[in-house]
């Protein structure tokens, strides 16, 4: 088969080395792909954003399936525009891809299909939002309803801090039209974890639960980011917990799909809250997370594009998957300043030239610079362990980390200790 990824960031760069692993994958391009992902695919000079662009190239040059990346294309309806020019892709429509376009329609999605989730009121304007703020004490969070890469999201400790928030995203419009409508919700208690799914819309199989951290410093301190690292399988997902996601949470989203008439072929993420009361759905998202693939999909003992195969024609209820019984742990190396200002350009000291079979290197914001890799983004590199414990995980991560440099280089060395007891923490 001839696959085109989208995308050029560490979670593209972690699809492309799956797939290409894959025997019946005769070509490989990623648009636009990044310097790591170079060593691995054909990079094509296209943005993710330019689906007339990336159609004629899928077109053009007679691709087989195409699968996304980030979450924007998707909203915008890469989807719809592939599908209706006969070519085969692998993502929700647009209808469906509102799910993550939009906090309110997830919301009501939630609501109307049973799907347990926190208590929430939707905004549609300044005047209105202050009304609806007196009936919220304490803490919330306030969110922009639309695609704020991750940053339009604040959890507030008062009235007075998510009023601000709130004449931030409506008035000022930090994140442009994304804040038109806000959605502001309880603040829930207890950890979170992620469980994406491949999804043909009618079966929907599961891969191992994952814990991002958000926070850019230890101990979740600081700013909130993309995401600082990652680990699977979380034992905090445990096989009566995982039982009961799929009784409250998968089987009424399948459910909610069917009564919607989505179609849904791709990758559902729920972000989930594990509560006193059960699991709660913070988010859905329509793709691959990031960095949750990294740790997620070196885990994967199947073929991928099998596995999409099934998707795209929807036979995954013939499918079984099969996973490494390991764990992964990711961490991420990120600009200094990130995620706010930041330089680029400076030379990475220290990069394998050869993945090893328990540690990989995924480049996520790099380019070629002659015959040096330089920085081109807030969160550079995603260095992975893969042992037979998540403690040997982080052991394998944290050394490839070492190696590894560039000028104002951050990363935080604590990932994984929520499921690692003290004894066992490195770094």
């Amino acid at each position: 088969m001839k696959i085109l990824v989208v995308g050029s960031g560490g979670r593209e760069h972690a699809l492309v080395h799956a797939l290409a692993a894959s025997p019946r994958v005769e070509r490989l391009w990623c648009a636009p792909g990044n310097a790591g992902i170079a060593q691995e695919a054909e990079c094509v000079a296209i943005q993710a954003d330019n689906l007339r662009a990336l159609f004629a190239f899928a077109r053009d040059s007679k691709v087989d399936l195409t699968i996304v990346g980030p979450e924007a294309p998707l909203v915008d309806g890469i989807v719809d525009h592939f599908r209706a020019g006969g070519l085969a892709i692998i993502g929700p429509t647009r209808t469906a891809a509102r799910l993550e376009g939009s906090k309110s329609f997830a919301k009501e999605f939630m609501h109307k299909y049973g799907i347990p989730t926190a208590r929430y009121d939707v905004i549609p304007n300044l005047q209105k939002g202050a009304y609806q703020l007196t009936h919220w004490t304490g803490q919330s969070v306030v969110k922009a309803d639309g695609l704020a890469a991750g940053k339009g999201v604040k959890v507030c400790q008062n009235q007075a801090e998510a009023k601000d928030f709130l004449y931030q995203l409506m008035e000022k419009e930090i994140y442009g039209s994304a804040g038109s409508t806000v959605v502001i919700e309880e603040c829930l208690e207890g950890e979170e974890t992620t469980i994406m799914a491949f999804c043909d819309g009618q079966t929907l199989l599961p891969m191992p639960a994952s814990q991002d951290h958000k926070r850019l410093l230890e101990g979740d301190a600081g700013p909130n980011t993309g995401g600082m690292g990652a680990y699977a399988p979380a034992p905090v997902v445990t096989p009566e917990l995982h039982e009961q996601i799929e009784k409250t949470i998968f089987q009424p989203f399948l459910k909610g799909l069917a009564a919607e008439r989505f179609d849904y072929r791709g990758i559902i993420y729920f972000g989930l809250m594990i509560t006193r009361d059960g699991p709660r759905v913070l988010e859905f998202n329509v793709r691959l997370g990031d960095p949750e693939t990294q740790v997620v999909l070196p885990l994967l003992d199947s073929d991928l594009v099998d596995v999409l195969d099934a998707v795209i024609h929807q036979k995954l209820s013939t499918v079984q998957l099969r996973w490494k019984k390991q764990s992964a742990l990711c961490v991420v190396l990120a600009s200094g300043g990130y995620p706010g200002s930041y330089e680029k350009g400076k030379i990475i000291q220290g990069l394998r030239q050869k993945p090893e079979r328990s540690l990989f290197v995924y480049h996520a914001g790099t380019q070629g610079q002659g015959p040096e890799i330089v920085t081109s983004g807030g969160r550079v590199l995603g260095v992975t362990g893969v042992g037979n414990s998540l403690e040997s995980a982080k052991d394998q991560a944290y050394r490839g980390v070492s190696t590894i440099s560039f000028d104002s280089m951050v990363y935080r060395k604590d990932i994984g200790y929520r499921a690692i007891p003290v004894s066992g923490r490195v770094g």
